[in-house]
């Protein structure tokens, strides 16, 4: 089954609790801080029904129809269907939106991984996620993850500090675990579940821990209230700021004040063996997605830079084709990095595709550690109209316009109005306060810089290098420790 976007929307009006400068939001599908993002997720259910686009967007298994977005991958071709997909949705609605779905069910297909594991806690966990994958795919909800902790004074050992810091479980019940704390997470707020789970752990060696837990929780459940950053949309001129107004993915500190979670929606508890697999693993397959967002990323700047470079000529200077190529080389550098994960996959434990992770890890490094200086590429090739420009109200005033069009008008083929609306596209994309958010959420959304490096350290096979040199230095066998 397929969802349409107007029954996600009737999903997410349950009376969940949602707090937004102050004020509790009554409806999140109409409020204009959430109805822009609602939208997009709604349109990315409807494209599913539409004649041009359900070929690439669904399958057909056990004569139902499904979202390739949900699709476990087995094959190369499941991978190269996603991606497609992402290009459907993307180019449909005319921007980059990364929490809407596919990317955060990659997690729960990393935990199947270890349904082994789970299945020595119990063998009901292991039946748990398995259930779950297949709801995903055959009930279609909005599902997101819920990973980050407020965690408090790290420097305190967690028996020393307020234990709602980190979600915990505080009662067992016959029906399943009470648990309290809360979570930031991006787009909970209008998401019909979130998978929670551990963030760093709260334990050196213990075997049991009530920290360590893993489970889906219903955002419109009892106990749930989600506590949302200021949003762009709504704020400023649309025309100005085009992006911040369409595309702004709202943060939320979702709070757990006693809720109950079934226990067919536990997944692991108390476990650390099961909490540490999670932190080792979870981005296998969520990686790709995500860094494929950033290639559109790329296009976009690469996209308002020429532009810009082209209506005066600018272009054609050796030293703007060079930087050009700088914006160039990173766009292909992440494309090379996603084909070649596809390419060279790997089976996972559970007889999934993963990217290959070296590959993939590496490619989230590039694209997430080179993406301020190509921002900043970018703001070079544009220049500083994008930061003096007047706003468009200026532009249609009777007082000012007339002066806007004669100084912003270059010739028959680049009026005032077409500069305008490049400028205030390229100012949201690299300069306003809405580029600089989205920086940050794509430098910390996968977890810091160091634990992506970490990721690449465990994941890259060092065996060839050091064999390589091994035997062109001519060292001994003694070297690498073997017993003789």
């Amino acid at each position: 089954m397929i969802r349409t976007g107007a029954a996600y929307k009737d999903g997410i009006r349950d009376g969940r609790e949602i707090w937004l400068d102050g004020e509790r939001v009554t409806d999140v599908t109409t409020h204009p801080a959430f109805k822009p993002i609602v939208d997009i997720k709604a349109r990315m259910y409807d494209l599913h029904h539409e004649e041009a686009h359900k070929e690439a967007l669904t399958y057909v298994e056990d004569n139902a129809v499904h979202s390739v977005f949900h699709r476990p991958p087995t094959t190369q071709q499941d991978w190269h269907d996603k991606w497609k997909g992402v290009d459907i949705l993307l180019k449909d609605v005319g921007g980059v939106v990364t929490r809407v779905g596919d990317e955060t069910i990659g997690e729960m297909w990393s935990l199947q991984d270890g349904r082994d594991m789970l299945a020595e806690i119990d063998p009901r966990f292991a039946s748990n996620i398995d259930n779950h994958i297949k709801r995903v795919v055959e009930e279609d909800p909005f599902h997101v993850s819920a990973n980050t902790d407020p965690k408090g004074d790290r420097s305190r050992h967690i028996s020393e500090r307020d234990p709602d810091m980190m979600v915990h479980v505080t009662k067992e019940t016959d029906a399943g675990i009470i648990i309290r704390g809360a979570k930031y997470e991006t787009a909970a707020a209008y998401a019909d579940q979130a998978y929670l789970k551990p963030t760093v752990g709260a334990w050196t060696d213990e075997k049991e821990s009530d920290y360590a837990l893993g489970c889906i929780v219903k955002m419109g459940a009892p106990g749930v209230k989600h506590i949302c950053r200021a949003g762009f949309a709504g704020r400023t001129d649309p025309r100005d700021y085009p992006l911040a107004n369409a595309y702004d993915e709202v943060d939320t500190l979702v709070v757990f004040d006693d809720v109950l979670i079934p226990w067919e929606d536990v997944f692991f508890y108390r476990y650390t063996r099961a909490a540490q697999f999670v932190r080792g693993t979870l981005h296998r397959y969520s990686a790709f997605p995500y860094v494929l967002r950033l290639l559109y990323n790329a296009d976009m700047m690469i996209g308002a830079a020429l532009w810009n470079a082209r209506q005066t000529g600018l272009d054609k200077l050796q030293s703007v084709q060079e930087k050009l190529a700088d914006l160039a080389v990173y766009r292909e550098g992440i494309n090379a990095h996603l084909t070649a994960s596809i390419a060279l996959a790997e089976k996972s434990p559970a007889g999934l595709l993963m990217p290959n992770q070296s590959l993939l890890y590496a490619g989230r490094v590039l694209a997430c550690s080179q993406l301020p200086a190509m921002m900043h590429a970018t703001r070079e090739l544009i220049g500083g109209q994008i930061c003096v420009t007047p706003s468009a109200a200026s532009f249609a005033s009777e007082g000012t316009g007339d002066w806007l069009k004669k100084f912003y008008t270059l010739n028959d083929n680049w009026q005032s109005e077409d500069r305008r609306k490049l400028l205030a596209f390229a100012r949201d994309l690299v300069s306003s306060d809405y580029a600089g958010h989205r920086l940050a959420f794509v430098q910390f959304a996968q977890a810091p810089h160091f634990n992506h490096l970490a990721a690449v350290y465990k994941s890259f096979d060092f065996s060839g290098p050091l064999d390589f040199v091994r035997k062109t230095a001519g060292l001994s066998d003694a070297v690498t420790g073997a017993p003789k």
